[in-house]
C-alpha cells in the first residue's frame, strides 16, 4: 500500500485510480486505501472530489487536473515522483482516461520511467455493456460523438461497417439528436440500447431499435437529464462489406469532380446522407 511519507531513494508511484460513477458504495476498500495514503490527488475536479473524499474521512491534498492545465501539471507532478511521493489521479466518475483527462500525464510518466499502477474500478461503459444484452466479446468505444450533426454523421459513416458493439458516452442535451442522427446513417433496424444514470437513485434503461428510441426521444416523453451510455448493435456483414466500398466509390468521383459533386453523386450511389459523405471527401482529399 503506499505512504504519504515514502519519500526517499525508490521513486513513488502514480496510482490510476477507479471512483464510483454514482454509487459512492462502489468505491472499493483498496481504492480508499490508496486515495488515504498518497500524498496527493490529481482530480479533474477537486470540488467533487473532496465530496467523495468527505464520504470516507479522507483528508489527502488535492490538485486540480483537467485538460486546460494537464500539460502545465506535470513538471511538477514529476518531480514529486522523483522524489519518492506516491500519488493518486482521479477523473470525476468512473475510470480515468476514458473519456477523461489524464493521458498525457500517464504517458509522461510512462516516458520517465516511474511506475503506474492501476486500482481498477467502476466504469460507466463497462456497466453498461453488462446490462444492454448487447453482444460484448468485441466492442468499440468511440466516446463523445461530436456536438455538430454533420460531424456527428461523418463520424457515424466511418463507424457504419464496423462489426464490433459501438458505445459512445452522450450528455442530455444531445441524447435524441444523436439517436437521430445514428439512425439515419447506421439504419434505424439496427439494435441498441441507452441507460441513464447508471448506479444512480434514478436510473433507467431503454432498449430497442434505434428506430425505436430515436423516435421515443423524439417525442420528448424520456427525462433528458443526467449522463447517458448509448451501445449500438455491429453492422451486420453484408451491410459492412457495403460500407466498406464507400472510400472507394468516393476515391473514384474525386477524381474528375469537386468534393461537393461527388458527395452528391455517392449519395444517390450509395443512399447514404450528402453532408457525412462530403464530410468524408474533405477529409480524403487532406491526406492527398
Amino acid at each position: 500500500m503506499p505512504s504519504r511519507s515514502s519519500a526517499g531513494s525508490e521513486p513513488g508511484t502514480l496510482f490510476v485510480v477507479a471512483t464510483p460513477i454514482g454509487n459512492l458504495d462502489d468505491a472499493s476498500p483498496r481504492a480508499l486505501a490508496t486515495l488515504n495514503a498518497v500524498a496527493l490527488i490529481a482530480a479533474e475536479d477537486t470540488r467533487h472530489t473532496r465530496a467523495l473524499l468527505a464520504r470516507w474521512d479522507i483528508d489527502t491534498d488535492t490538485i486540480s487536473l483537467h485538460e486546460h492545465n494537464e500539460q502545465a501539471r506535470i513538471p511538477g507532478l514529476l518531480e514529486r515522483l522523483r522524489s519518492g511521493e506516491d500519488l493518486a489521479l482521479v477523473s470525476d466518475a468512473g475510470t480515468p482516461l476514458l473519456a477523461d483527462p489524464g493521458y498525457r500525464l500517464v504517458r509522461a510518466v510512462v516516458a520517465a520511467g516511474l511506475p503506474v499502477r492501476p486500482v481498477p474500478g467502476p466504469c460507466a461503459l463497462v456497466a453498461a455493456l453488462s446490462a444492454s444484452g448487447l453482444p460484448t466479446d468485441r466492442f468499440l468505444f468511440a466516446g463523445f460523438l461530436p456536438a455538430k450533426s454533420g460531424s456527428r454523421k461523418a463520424a457515424l459513416v466511418e463507424l457504419r461497417a464496423t462489426l464490433s458493439t459501438l458505445v459512445f458516452y452522450e450528455t442530455p442535451h444531445r441524447i435524441a439528436a444523436a439517436l437521430a442522427d445514428a439512425a439515419e446513417v447506421l439504419g434505424g433496424d439496427r439494435e441498441a440500447w441507452v441507460g441513464r444514470e447508471l448506479t444512480k437513485r434514478f436510473e433507467t434503461h431503454y432498449s430497442g431499435s434505434l428506430g425505436e428510441l430515436a423516435e421515443r426521444f423524439a417525442a420528448g416523453d424520456e427525462e433528458e437529464r443526467g449522463e447517458f451510455v448509448l451501445i449500438i448493435g455491429g453492422a451486420p456483414a453484408a451491410a459492412a462489406a457495403t460500407a466498406l466500398d464507400a472510400d472507394a466509390v468516393l476515391e473514384a468521383l474525386l477524381v474528375e469532380l469537386p468534393a461537393s459533386k461527388a458527395a452528391k453523386v455517392a449519395a444517390k450511389l450509395l443512399d447514404r446522407p450528402r453532408q457525412a459523405l462530403f464530410q468524408r471527401c474533405l477529409e480524403l482529399t487532406s491526406k492527398h
